[in-house]
């Protein structure tokens, strides 16, 4: 059985074909400008040079806050995507996000407009940006069944239409993820292309701080962090973390994670480092195909 790892022999990231067709895509449709963050980071070094390769790319547009990339390639060993688009705060858009672990044998996938407003408690987001977009969910969920178990506090930011899934890799499933980015990524630049910029300060305000706590709670609980720290060291990783993949959790607001979330707080005061402190998780799809939470009894 071909694998992604086989594909991608001689020819670097096979999710590299990803990041092109979004940049293509996005040019499109709106004029990309290049971030700083994108001459700072490409030119970091890995720890093992000879057997890892890393790409990053950042970009803003009229509409778009930070649209950036991060692939890393170790040696056939390993390929990861981090991929993420956000819209400046005039606009209430999701938060696109593909997020992407393979080794030779296994895939661990996310793949999702996030919410800036949690969907299992405002209809009215839900009904605005998902409904028309439920056909995904249905198209891909067979294929790309739910992957296991998921946290309460991690639900909140996902999507009725979202991908969590993992699978044996291969290459057939490889494309069919493929195939899910793609009409994933022209889904949200249909919604992109649609938004009307809001006027209201307040609702502004209300934008920013929605996008700021996912920020905050992504920078804090994301996964890849022992990945990157490995590779590049601690001090390395907390600046690819907080000024790179979620660039903003500094600039867009001063509230910290313990504000946000003041049920991780520990005895002493710190970040209580449990990936659950609810304690319950949702082994499978808590929305049907109409987008309607059905998770109310999670395990």
């Amino acid at each position: 059985m071909t694998t992604p790892m086989e594909l991608s022999a001689g020819g670097g990231s096979s999710y590299q074909k990803f990041v092109r067709f979004a940049l293509e895509q996005t040019k499109l449709r709106t004029a990309l400008t290049p971030l700083p963050s994108q001459e700072k980071f490409k030119s970091i070094k890995v720890k093992d040079e000879k057997k890892t390769v890393l790409n990053t790319i950042s970009f803003s547009s009229p509409k778009i806050r930070l649209l950036r990339s991060l692939t890393i390639e170790s040696n056939q060993s390993m390929q990861v995507l981090d991929f993420g688009a956000f819209s400046k705060p005039e606009y209430d858009l999701p938060i696109f996000c593909a997020n992407a672990f393979t080794t030779p044998t296994r895939s661990i996938v996310v793949l999702d407009l996030n919410p800036l407003y949690d969907v299992t408690q405002q209809s009215d987001y839900k009904e605005k940006y998902y409904t028309k977009l439920m056909h995904l969910s249905e198209k891909y969920s067979k294929i790309l069944p739910w992957g296991g178990k998921i946290t309460s506090e991690s639900l909140s930011f996902f999507s009725p239409i979202v991908i969590w899934t993992t699978f044996s890799s291969s290459l057939f499933l490889h494309n069919t993820l493929y195939s899910a980015f793609v009409d994933y990524f022209k889904a949200w630049l249909d919604l992109m292309d649609g938004a009307k910029e809001e006027k209201d300060k307040f609702k502004i305000s209300l934008n920013c701080e929605a996008q700021h706590k996912y920020l905050t709670w992504r920078a804090e609980k994301d996964p890849g962090y022992p990945l990157l720290k490995k590779l590049f060291g601690e001090n390395m990783a907390e600046e690819l973390v907080r000024e790179f993949l979620f660039e903003g959790v500094v600039s867009m607001g001063n509230k910290t994670f313990l504000d946000y979330f003041p049920e991780y707080k520990s005895e002493n005061g710190n970040i209580n480092q449990k990936r659950s402190v609810i304690g319950k998780s949702y082994e499978t799809r808590p929305w049907d195909f109409k987008g309607e939470f059905i998770g109310n009894k999670p395990r």
